[in-house]
C-alpha cells in the first residue's frame, strides 16, 4: 500500500477489505486472469463440465479415471476467469463539501475519496481493473481503466487533487462514461445523490447492461436535524437561502427526508441497482459490507 493510500484508507477500512469482493451478476465478457467468471470455457481453475473428446484436444485434459471406468474419452472443460472493470464514478459537486458542524474537517468528498480508495484497494488485490470518472463544475474527467500499483497510484492522485464545486454537467459532457463503461462492468457511484442528472444516469447505465451500485452519502445534520431556533439554510451549488424557525419545521423536514430516501431507494430497485447510505457519523466500511461482501461472509 502506498503513502499516498494511507491517507484516505482508515484502519477500519483495511481491515474490512479481506471480507468484500468485488463482483457482478452477469458473466464477464472478457479473457483474462481474475476472480470471475467468465462466458468463455477452456483450461481455467474452476471446473464446469466435461464433454466428449475432440480431435486437437489437448490430452493433458483428459480424464482418465473416467475413461477407465467408462472406456471412453471425456475433457475436463472449466470456466475462465476474468478480471472485472471498475468504474467509480466520484461526484465532487459544491454540495459533496458538506460537513458536518461537530466534524467540519470530513466531508461527504471526503468520504467518498475513503471508500473509493478501499475499491481501488480490493480491485488491485483481485487483479481487476479500475478506473475513474470525477464529476466537478460542471465537467467530467476521467482517467482511463488500468490495473497494478502504478493505475491505484495514479488514481489516488486524482482524488486528491478533486476539489468540491459547481454543479453536474450536461447530458453531452457525460458520454465518455458510456464509451468507457462497457457492457457488464461495475460501476460505482458515490455521491449524494440529490443531483436527479445523477440517477438518471445510473438508470441509463443499468438499462444498457452495466453493473450499477451507489452509496448516498448523507451528513448527520441532515439526519437528525439538530437546529434550533432562527436559522440560516443556503443551498452550496445555487447559493440560495432560506431562513426560518429550525424547531418548528424539524418534525417536517425529516418525514419529508425520510420520504425522499425511501423514494430513491424505490427507484433505483426498479432499475436493479444494488444502493446503501453512509452517513458521514456512521463506520466507512458499512456501504461496502452491504454492496460487496463475500458470499461466505454474509451474516457473520
Amino acid at each position: 500500500m502506498s503513502d499516498a493510500d494511507a491517507r484516505f484508507l482508515t484502519p477500519e477500512l483495511c481491515a474490512a477489505l479481506p471480507g468484500l469482493q468485488l463482483r457482478s451478476r452477469r458473466p464477464a465478457p472478457t479473457r483474462g486472469i481474475g476472480q470471475h467468471h467468465s462466458r468463455a470455457r477452456g483450461e481455467g481453475l474452476e471446473f464446469s463440465q466435461y464433454r466428449s473428446y475432440e480431435p486437437g484436444d489437448d490430452l493433458r485434459r483428459v480424464d482418465w479415471k473416467l475413461y477407465a471406468r467408462s472406456d471412453r474419452y471425456f475433457v475436463r472443460e472449466a470456466e475462465r476467469d476474468s478480471p472485472l472493470t471498475l468504474w467509480l464514478l466520484v461526484d465532487a459537486t459544491a454540495s459533496m463539501g458538506q460537513c458536518d458542524a461537530r466534524r467540519p474537517d470530513w466531508s461527504r468528498l471526503g468520504a467518498a475519496r475513503a471508500l473509493a480508495a478501499a475499491c481501488m484497494e480490493l480491485a488491485l488485490r483481485q487483479g481487476d481493473r479500475f478506473g475513474l470518472a470525477l464529476v466537478s463544475n460542471a465537467r467530467l474527467d476521467v482517467v482511463p481503466a488500468g490495473t497494478g500499483s502504478r493505475q491505484r497510484d495514479r488514481c489516488l492522485l486524482a482524488l486528491h487533487e478533486l476539489k468540491a464545486g459547481g454543479s453536474w454537467p450536461d447530458e453531452s459532457a457525460l458520454r465518455p462514461v458510456w464509451e468507457r463503461a462497457g457492457r457488464g462492468d461495475l460501476v460505482l457511484m458515490l455521491s449524494d445523490l440529490f443531483d436527479d442528472a445523477g440517477v438518471v444516469l445510473l438508470q441509463r447505465l443499468a438499462r444498457a447492461g452495466r453493473e450499477v451500485s451507489s452509496v448516498q452519502i448523507l451528513t448527520a445534520e441532515e439526519r437528525d436535524f439538530p437546529f434550533k431556533g432562527g436559522h440560516r439554510f443556503r443551498d452550496p451549488e445555487t447559493g440560495a437561502e432560506l431562513l426560518t424557525d429550525a424547531g418548528a419545521v424539524r418534525d417536517r423536514f425529516i418525514e419529508a427526508f425520510t420520504q425522499a430516501r425511501a423514494a430513491l431507494a424505490a427507484r433505483l430497485a426498479g432499475a436493479g441497482i444494488a444502493h446503501a447510505t453512509h452517513v458521514l457519523d456512521e463506520p466507512l466500511d458499512a456501504p461496502l459490507r452491504r454492496l460487496f461482501a463475500r458470499p461466505d461472509r454474509r451474516g457473520a
